[in-house]
Formats: structure tokens, sequence, C-alpha cells
């Protein structure tokens, strides 16, 4: 699996940050399953890549991103499951 090093995040009312705690997901837990997903897939909405795993709480998120270049990503949304 890839490996990213870099994650773009932006606060305000139209940024990824608001959309996630729209879904009561932090910043730290996407990164969590981003940086050890157990599973990599696709979304059959969007077609955009996506991370699914557990954060150090023990919660199973899926994670939807954008791959912004070789290191860096940019979530779009993520959820409980």
């Amino acid at each position: 699996m890839v490996r990213y090093s870099d994650v773009i995040w932006i606060a305000g009312p139209d940024g990824n940050i608001q959309h996630l705690a729209e879904h009561r997901v932090t910043p730290e837990e996407a990164e969590q399953v981003i940086a050890d997903p157990i599973q990599a897939t696709r979304s059959r909405s969007s077609g955009r890549p996506m991370a699914i795993g557990y954060t150090a709480a023990g919660r199973k998120l899926v994670v939807v991103y954008e791959r912004v270049d070789a290191m860096t990503i940019y979530p779009i949304t993520a959820y409980e499951v």
C-alpha cells in the first residue's frame, strides 16, 4: 500500500475538516487510518480512492481522498463503518 507523508487539511465552512466533523471524525482519526489502512479500494459513487482501517480508539473508518501527488493526499470525507 502507498504511504503518504503529507495530508492537506483546510479549515472553514467549506473545508475538509468541517466535512469530517459532520461525520464525527477528527483529522487525527483520519490520519491514523490513512497511515495504517487494513484495506485500500475505490468509492463506488465517486471512483476516488478509499482507505479503510481502525483508529487508535478502535473505530473502523472509511476515508475517501484525492491523491494530489505521489506523497500528498487531500481527504474528502470520512465516516464510521
